[in-house]
This record gives structure tokens, C-alpha cells and sequence, in this order.
């Protein structure tokens, strides 16, 4: 941070010009520097990566690592690279924050393998809960397409069948558990809640949230299934999600449950999902998120009838890009003041 309590900003991934200057009205303090020059183009909404043919000149990088080297903050990893913040948090030792656009930008940290220094020295942010009011979206209708039927409705339309009526979930007699109640999950909740579903959810600290019913301990997961309709995953990947939901929790719980994921794919088993889809213990699973993505075109999940895949896509959004850059603006106020900042990544398990 420079001595005159202002913050010099540089934009390493694609970011509109309106919202650099978003950024600087939001908080006068923060010079925010972008050359959309030095940066692939976004192809979409919220493409940070953007074009993958683009390629710059000798020359072209060495002005792109120079700017990202003079900056005290980072909107972004460089190029959305683990190879590249490395050097940039090598090159620059008055780099002291680094906010990704992803909400499980964790993980690029973490593949960058920075020493316990370097971790220590700046603070890293993610976008989580940027995204929570999509997402939540996204596993309603996945409950709903559950209880509702989805499948065997579009069977009888593609082959033109008016079956006998047949009843359908009501979700208002559903017990819903969301798994992870942090931004994300406790949007979930507030939507199931409002629909009138009991909203049950996995806590590690015990702290209320609104909209949920009942706080089940991670540790009490595979008692607490059986007396659920619908799971619904949020949690971050880590070391200690990982297959989480496994074997252990599809052996347990009600049969006919409906099963989504919006948090990220490594947190369910798909071996054991696929296994529980073909006996009916899962009636239904709307998937945004997979173990490997894309997803194989080999993979079962592909073609199984009760299974809804969704590219990732959930999340994405037109007002993606500015509810980053406000987020941005809000921690830019915050590191400036000496308060602490939203969605830091932790350092250790990395998310």
C-alpha cells in the first residue's frame, strides 16, 4: 500500500473500461490501470481468460509484467495462471493483494505452491458470494425438475404419450438439506424457505442461518440423510470435501432423493452417484459442477435418464463482471481502512 493511503490497481485479466472507473468512483482512493491492449479479449460475459488464440509480442508481454509488477493490488491472477502470479509475486514485493475473479480461486493459489512468506505477506481474495443469488437459482429448479418429475416428463413428450395422471413433490412437504452454509448455501436457504421446504444445513461453527430449520454437524452428515428429500451441495473443493458425498452417504439416505451440486464437483463421488442413480436411491441429480471438466463424453452421466447436466454455466450471469468489480471496490475500502476483507482465502486448506 502506498504511503498516501492510496491503492494503485492493475486490471491482469479482461475488464470493461466502465468498470475500471466503477471501481475508482466506488472508492476515490484506489488509481485503477488497465491496458485491454495486454489482455485476450472476453468472448462472453465474464470470460476472464478470455480468447485463447490470443497471443502477445515479446514486447507486448514484457510491458503486461511490467505493469502487474507495479501494482499494490491485482483485480485478478495474471492470465488466470498459477505459473504467472508466481513470477509477478516474486517480481513485486509491494504486491499486497490479489483478488481472483473465481470464487474457487483458491485453488490457483494453492497450485502456485507459494512459500508460507509470500502467503503471509498478501492477503488473497475470491469472489464467493458473488455468485450466491444464480447459483441458489439454479438448485431450486434442480429440486423442482426432481420433484416435479423433469425426466419422465420429457420421455412421455419426445415419444408422444399421455400417460395416467401421476402426483407429483410438493415442495412444501420437502426437508431440504443444504450441504455448506456459507454465501452461497445460505442464499439456498433463504429461497427454499421462502417456498415453504424445511431447510436443514451442515454448520462447522454452529452459528444460526437464517431460513434454516435445523443445524446438522458435518460430523452427523450420514445420520442426518436419511430424513431428507433433497441435498443440496455447496462446499468448496478441498482436501477435506473431497468425496465427501461418497458411498458412505448414498448407502444412508432416503430412497428416490433428489441430489444437486453448485459447490464443486470433487465434493461428490460419481462412481458412487452413478451406482445410487441405477437402484433409485437418487431419483434425480441437476449437476452443475463436475470431478473432471469438461466432462468426458464418455462418462455415464452423459446419457443416464435421471440426470441433468449443466455445463458450469449456472453461476454465469450479465451482471457477473459488475458484482466483481463492486466486491473489489468494497475490499479496496476495507484493506484501505484496516478492516478485514470478504471471502479471504484461507492459506492452509485453501478456498
Amino acid at each position: 500500500m502506498s504511503s498516501d493511503n492510496r491503492l494503485r490497481v492493475v486490471v491482469a485479466v479482461p475488464l470493461p473500461e466502465e468498470l475500471c472507473r466503477l471501481i475508482e468512483t466506488l472508492e476515490p482512493r484506489v488509481e485503477v490501470i488497465s491496458d485491454p491492449s495486454l489482455v485476450p479479449p472476453m468472448r462472453g460475459p465474464a470470460d476472464w481468460t478470455g480468447d485463447p488464440d490470443f497471443t502477445r509480442t515479446p514486447e507486448q508481454q514484457a510491458a503486461f509484467d511490467g505493469l502487474v509488477d507495479s501494482a499494490d493490488a491485482l483485480f485478478g491472477i495474471p492470465d488466470v495462471d498459477a505459473s504467472a502470479l508466481v513470477r509477478t509475486v516474486n517480481a513485486n514485493p509491494r504486491l499486497r493483494w490479489v483478488m481472483t475473479t473465481a470464487a474457487g480461486g483458491g485453488s490457483t493459489v494453492k497450485e502456485a505452491q507459494l512459500s508460507r512468506t509470500d502467503l503471509d505477506r498478501i492477503v488473497f481474495t475470491t469472489s464467493a458470494g458473488v455468485h450466491g443469488g444464480t447459483l441458489a437459482e439454479f438448485s431450486v429448479f434442480a429440486v423442482l425438475a426432481g420433484a416435479k418429475g423433469l425426466p419422465r416428463l420429457l420421455t412421455d413428450q419426445r415419444s408422444r404419450t399421455w400417460p395416467d395422471r401421476w402426483q407429483m413433490r410438493q415442495l412444501d412437504e420437502m426437508t431440504v438439506l443444504i450441504v455448506g452454509l456459507g454465501g452461497i448455501g445460505a442464499e439456498c436457504a433463504r429461497r427454499f424457505h421462502a417456498l415453504g421446504a424445511r431447510v436443514w444445513g451442515t454448520t462447522r461453527s454452529g452459528d444460526p442461518v437464517e431460513g434454516v430449520d435445523r443445524l446438522v454437524p458435518l460430523d452427523r452428515l450420514v445420520d442426518a440423510v436419511g430424513e431428507v428429500d433433497a441435498i443440496v451441495v455447496t462446499l468448496p473443493g478441498t482436501a477435506q470435501t473431497h468425496h465427501l458425498i461418497g458411498e458412505q452417504v448414498f448407502a444412508a439416505v432416503k430412497p428416490g432423493m433428489t441430489i444437486t451440486n453448485v459447490g464443486r464437483g470433487t465434493v461428490i463421488d460419481e462412481s458412487a452417484l452413478l451406482a445410487a442413480l441405477d437402484d433409485g436411491r437418487v431419483a434425480f441429480a441437476g449437476l452443475d459442477v463436475f470431478e473432471n471438466e469438461p466432462l468426458d463424453a464418455a462418462s455415464p452421466l452423459w446419457g443416464h435418464p435421471n440426470v441433468l447436466v449443466s455445463p458450469h454455466t449456472a453461476a454465469l450471469n450479465s451482471n457477473e463482471e459488475e458484482r466483481i468489480a463492486r466486491r473489489f471496490a468494497e475490499n479496496a475500502t476495507r484493506l484501505l481502512d484496516g478492516a478485514e476483507l470478504r471471502a479471504v482465502v484461507d492459506t492452509v486448506e485453501f478456498y
